[in-house]
């Protein structure tokens, strides 16, 4: 057997096991991580984003959002911090306390099942969706990781169940550098 294959592209098998134990632990979760947004959806926050991407429809200028701006609304802010139940952060701590220190974005895969309207509070639930790896990649040596974020309003106990506005499946490389490996 090849030392590659004895230890999984370079990693050892016990820090894969490790790995691998942690990211199903934090899996148990569930949708355990929810944020409520800052504020409710307003008018000054859409205005200034659809300034900034430069898109000029005027339904942004009539109390709606644009399905993009979601993720907007339930974002840390400046110097904000992930709780300790936030399971996407939760998985990059255990990684990089096992050597894989970069990250890369990879991709996002989202779903908007309307626009938000204005005085409407959001909540984001997140849950880790899978760890794959390790993967030998351009980049270096590492796991995929992804995790499913559902965006709701919620409309009160006389309107029924939280409503699903978007939803994003984010992946991300989280690798040791190949100049490091």
């Amino acid at each position: 057997m090849s030392t590659e294959v004895q230890e999984l592209h370079g990693v050892a098998p016990d820090v894969h096991q490790q790995v691998m134990a942690e990211a199903e632990r934090i899996r148990g979760w569930g949708e355990a991580a929810e944020r409520w947004a800052r504020d409710p959806v307003n008018q000054p926050t859409i205005s200034n984003w659809v300034e900034a991407m430069g898109n000029d429809n005027p339904r942004w200028r009539e109390g709606e959002a644009p399905p993009s701006m979601a993720q907007v609304w339930t974002m840390y802010g400046q110097g904000g911090r992930a709780p300790d139940d936030d399971p996407l952060h939760a998985m990059m701590g255990v990684l990089t306390d096992a050597g894989f220190t970069a990250v890369l974005g990879t991709n996002s895969d989202q779903t908007y099942h309307r626009t938000l309207l204005v005085g409407e509070r959001v909540r984001v639930t997140t849950a880790l969706d899978s760890v794959v790896g390790p993967k030998r990649t351009g980049m270096g040596v590492g796991y995929f990781v992804t995790s499913r974020s559902t965006w709701y309003v919620d409309h009160g106990d006389d309107r029924g169940e939280p409503e699903a506005v978007a939803s994003m499946l984010f992946r991300v490389l989280k690798f040791v550098p190949r100049s490091a490996s």
